[in-house]
């Protein structure tokens, strides 16, 4: 009985536990819940920005021991505008062990906070371009590079120019499209080459200190370089002198004259507009090549016989000046370039047949002259599509070279020829700056959408920067050095024979052929006269299906 009293006992204890509900513990009213909150989720951001009360926040959720990490920002595509001296760099583009602009430029976004770590000295990473490409020792004054980098927070152009060298500045930066790039939609690039008057003068700085003695030629001092402290250089030649193309100095005619500006020599001048010349040139494929008539142009011959007086000559400086009759004739000679032209002879490694040798040149011009240190520099403004390497250089030294009298007019079209090499003498580099780059196409389409790229906004600070840097540069370095000076001095036809092309004598003839018709074979032809003999090879094709490339080796005996 009693065992069974006690079994019953726990089990009634049992169920009695089972249907008794727990005890739990009641809060005040004020801290009880009304719902149940929601699990915390992390925040998705669609445009690939965060706020800082985002990252704050996400620092605030992880761990009680993570660091706080910096707001992030978005990359932004843009167009940076800044002006540049060029004196004491390699040119704009990147070059391994070379010190440009484009290492300086990248370095200070770098540490401006534009560009991260990872794509430290990797370009392509943000879309890296640059409008126009300049030599060594050319300025820029409206340059334009884009990308994608972090603009943000505000500061950047600030940030930029703390971390640049006072010779390099930029301006502002423009927001633009995804597609833009600083390279592919500039539609015109403008150049500005500051030449000093004396240089358009044919009695300035001439060949005078060469002159031809029974032993040979000898030096003789400038006058205008010694009082100035000029050095010189003895034998002083262009740099394509060492060309194959040109001819030793024994191997030219003894005849030449020792002085420009004593001889009097004025080449044939032509009248006609640069459009109109065309049929003079294509007259020069005939099977001759007549040598220029002794024609003279009326400014250039009032020049010379004003200079030809020494009575007219102070303290040995001319009293040339670029008046209205320079400034017309020396405008025609620029305007020879003015259009579509094959400017093969106007570059380095760049054939005829190569496509990339065709440019187009919208405008070229000398209209203004500026004073720098004392000294008048003719103001020569080029506008076209885009440039080779050394184009512009090239052009300007031609054209002094035409307007100092070493070469005829008709020399610049026939330099345009597929089927004629010759060595054109390259300006300083010291004068040239690139002034302002255009981007008409683009801006016309995304008018409504993103901002103007354009030099307009930075017009006053531009000017000022030119005046500055720039333009102080080039008048202490021809104070200074007598950079073009000097370069005169090298500009004459012993170092740059093939300025004398239109000197052939008539008897002599230059063959053309296409590929198709003259094969394999060299073209020779001779003839004799009473004064000698005149002999003409051809070689050397140029890889095309138009034209050959002719190599004309001139041996004369008298």
């Amino acid at each position: 009985m009693t065992t069974l009293n006690c079994s019953k006992e726990k089990s009634l204890l049992v169920v009695k536990m089972e249907n008794q509900e727990p005890e739990i513990e009641k809060l005040p009213p004020d801290e009880v819940p009304d719902r149940e909150p929601d699990q915390k989720k992390l925040k998705i951001s669609t445009t690939g920005e965060e706020t800082d009360s985002s990252a704050a926040a996400a620092a605030a959720g992880g761990s009680g021991g993570a660091e706080r990490r910096p707001p992030k920002y978005r990359r932004r595509k843009v167009a940076i505008v800044f002006a540049f001296c060029g004196v004491g760099y390699q040119g704009m583009q990147k070059n391994p062990g070379a010190k440009t602009i484009e290492g300086e430029l990248e370095e200070a976004l770098f540490h401006a906070g534009a560009v991260p770590e990872a794509d430290r000295n990797k370009p392509r990473q943000y879309e890296w371009a640059r409008s126009a490409r300049t030599d060594k020792g050319v300025s820029a004054v409206g340059q334009v590079v884009s990308g994608r980098f972090y603009v943000d927070p505000p500061g950047f152009v600030e940030r930029l120019n703390s971390n640049l060298p006072d010779q390099i500045r930029v301006f502002g930066y423009k927001r633009v499209a995804p597609s833009f790039s600083s390279k592919k939609f500039c539609d015109r690039r403008r150049y500005v080459y500051l030449i000093p008057v004396f240089a358009l003068d044919p009695c300035s700085h001439g060949e005078a200190e060469m002159v031809r003695t029974d032993s040979g030629y000898e030096y003789v001092e400038c006058v205008e370089c010694s009082e100035k402290g000029y050095k010189i250089p003895l034998g002083v030649m262009g740099k394509d002198a060492a060309s194959d193309d040109t001819k030793p100095l024994e191997e030219l005619q003894p005849d030449i004259s020792s002085s420009n500006c004593d001889a009097v020599k004025c080449e044939a001048l032509s009248s006609n507009a640069p459009n109109g010349g065309e049929n003079n040139i294509n007259s020069e494929n005939s099977a001759s090549i007549s040598k220029t008539e002794d024609m003279q142009d009326e400014g250039c011959e009032s020049n010379l016989d004003t200079l030809a007086n020494k009575g007219e000559l102070d303290n040995g400086e001319s009293k040339f000046c670029y008046g209205e009759k320079e400034k017309e004739r020396f405008n025609r000679i620029l305007g020879y370039y003015v259009g579509s032209h094959n400017f093969h002879n106007f570059t380095t490694r760049t054939k005829a047949a190569d496509p990339a040798a065709n440019r187009y040149i919208l405008s070229f011009n000398a209209n203004t002259v500026i004073n720098l240190d004392g000294k008048d520099f003719v103001k020569c403004e080029v506008v076209g599509q885009s440039f080779m390497l050394h184009q512009i250089r090239k052009m300007i030294g031609l054209a002094v070279a035409v307007m100092r009298n070493y070469a005829p007019e008709s020399l610049i079209q026939t330099a345009f020829k597929k089927d004629v090499r010759i060595v054109v003498p390259m300006a300083p580099e010291v004068g040239l700056y690139l002034d302002e780059c255009f981007f008409t196409s683009y801006n016309k389409r995304f008018k409504g959408s993103h901002e103007e790229v354009s030099m307009e906004e930075y017009k006053e600070v531009a000017e000022a920067f030119k005046w500055k840097h720039v333009y102080s540069h080039i008048g202490s370095a021809e104070e200074k050095d007598g950079t073009v000076a000097i370069w005169l001095h090298s500009l004459n036809q012993r170092n740059y024979p093939d300025l004398r092309v239109a000197e052939h004598k008539p008897d002599e003839v230059i063959v053309y052929k296409k590929i198709g018709e003259a094969s394999d074979e060299k073209i020779l032809e001779e003839k004799e006269n009473t004064n000698g003999t005149g002999e003409l090879i051809v070689a050397d094709k140029v890889n095309d299906e138009t034209s050959v490339e002719l190599s004309v080796e001139e041996n004369a005996t008298g």
